[in-house]
């Protein structure tokens, strides 16, 4: 039987920072990733950007280039998944039967994309935007002449696949059951700023407005039977309504978890000698004042990654770090520090009509979030407000003549 002496069940952002990471500290063990796709580690966030828009070849995409694993002696397995995990012998069963042993597992396996429940669900032209495949699959129907698409789900993925299908000329309507978008991840403010966007850019963006079902011709969509009835033809439908986190093996091995899978500080589940990391990994935050909950970021992965390798080579250090986020919709860069979870109030620096503007989200007075459109400045000068939880008055705050840094060190 093979064996591991770290088996890295996932070849994404996590996985990949995990192995990265583990060589960094001196670890010398053995190392074995196993991916479901049959890609070396690539990044995903440019899936529904640059890489759909045609900005980026695929190549470019590599979290490194594909001989770096074999040069760190970081052995690959690809085109499986880990299946099943029976914890006290520590031996992992992939696809086919074979089986590794391991000393210590890193589950790094991330999610899957949320399907639509309803029929026609599984016609072609229904596509997530998760993996290469799915991407690839959207950019073929383009190429073929597909000009008409509806987009279910006003969250990032949804934004920034229609700012990308409008720039290749491609009409769409988008859903949100919500009476926003980004309702789940942002204030009112930044919603309303991001719908008039797309409204300006021809998106025919409908809120509140649920799917019956899709219809096609038995074999290939044609449209979105809408919950009043109504039918919206289309080419393609593009689902972005989240992920469900690909726990399934650790829970039947006995793993505490529901929505995702329940982690410590230094990452570790209920399983010994096995850790979770990233998408999947449902954890107390302190940016959301201790609330346990799964942070589905590019930072979230590999700053988890970071802990479990140290915690491995004998580094024991707590996972406390600052999240981050970004978005580019058109030419707006959206970056964001902290979480406004729980926000009761909130400061505007700027002005959103000249499309350069920050929002800081306050709770009980502590400045725990900003989001910055086309505001760099205020992102990185903010992330110390976001940490020290400072206190400063709304209309020093709201002075966009006035540094955040220099608001910092009063």
């Amino acid at each position: 039987m093979e064996h591991a002496d770290v088996l890295i069940v996932g070849a994404g952002h996590g996985g990949a920072a995990a192995a990265v990471a583990l060589r960094q500290q001196g670890f010398e063990g053995s190392i074995v990733m196993v991916g479901r796709e049959k890609e070396p580690p690539y990044e995903r966030p440019p899936l529904s950007k640059e890489y759909l828009a045609r900005e980026k070849e695929f190549e470019r995409l590599y979290i490194r280039p594909p001989q770096f694993w074999a040069d760190k002696d970081v052995a690959l397995r690809l085109g499986t998944e880990v299946i099943a995990v029976e914890p006290m012998g520590k031996v992992a069963t992939l696809t086919g039967g074979d089986e590794i042993s391991y000393t210590n597992l890193i589950w790094a396996a991330g999610g899957d994309a949320r399907r639509l429940s309803c029929s026609g669900a599984d016609l072609k032209g229904v596509h997530s935007v998760r993996t290469r495949a799915d991407v690839d699959r959207m950019m073929a129907e383009i190429d073929a002449g597909a000009k008409k698409a509806v987009i279910v789900g006003g969250g990032y993925i949804g934004l920034e696949a229609a700012a990308v299908l409008r720039k290749l000329g491609v009409e769409v309507v988008l859903l949100e059951m919500l009476d926003r978008v980004l309702a789940r991840v942002a204030g009112e403010e930044l919603s309303r700023f991001y719908e008039k966007e797309h409204r300006e850019h021809g998106v025919d963006l409908r809120l509140e407005t649920g799917v019956d079902c899709i219809e096609g011709d038995g074999e290939k969509v044609t449209g979105v039977k809408l919950a009043d009835g109504s039918i919206v033809a289309a080419d393609m439908v593009i689902v972005g309504i989240g992920i469900v986190p690909s726990i399934g093996p650790l829970i039947v091995a006995g793993a505490s978890g529901a929505n995702g899978v329940d982690v410590d500080e230094y990452c570790r589940t209920s399983l010994d000698d096995v850790y979770a990391i990233g998408d999947c990994a449902a954890h107390a935050n302190g940016y959301a004042d201790g609330a346990v909950i799964r942070l589905e970021s590019v930072q979230n992965a590999n700053d988890m990654a970071k802990t479990v390798a140290m915690k491995i080579a004998g580094d024991k250090q707590p996972y406390q770090s600052t999240p981050w986020f970004w978005s580019n919709q058109y030419d707006l860069k959206l970056q964001t520090v902290g979480l406004s979870i729980g926000h009761d109030d909130t400061v505007l620096r700027g002005n959103p009509d000249d499309r350069s503007f920050s929002i800081i989200y306050l709770k009980e007075g502590r400045i725990i979030a900003l989001d910055c459109v086309n505001k760099v400045k205020d992102y990185v000068q903010g992330k110390k407000l976001v940490e020290s939880q400072a206190v400063i008055d709304r209309d020093v705050l709201a002075d966009d003549t006035l540094a955040l840094k220099e608001m910092a060190s009063a």
